[in-house]
């Protein structure tokens, strides 16, 4: 999926950045883009349970730790 912006004659590089930039915006390669960045797998609800409790575990014992002066 290449994107190709040829310079028109007497075209300044601003305006051919900006037709580039407008026809990638056109093509739905940053949307997809970002998609993929931020993509995340599906997890099951049992597990996202565990997980939360077990930052809840750590949470508490870093306050602990503090309270005591060991961190």
């Amino acid at each position: 999926m290449a994107i190709e912006v040829r310079k028109k004659e007497n075209e300044s590089g601003n305006s051919l950045l900006f037709s580039f930039t407008k026809r990638v915006k056109r093509s739905g390669i940053l949307r997809e883009m970002r998609r993929r960045k931020f993509y995340t797998r599906v997890t099951s609800r049992a597990k996202r349970k565990l997980t939360a409790i077990h930052r809840d575990e750590k949470k508490k014992e870093v306050e602990r730790q503090k309270k005591l002066g060991i961190l």
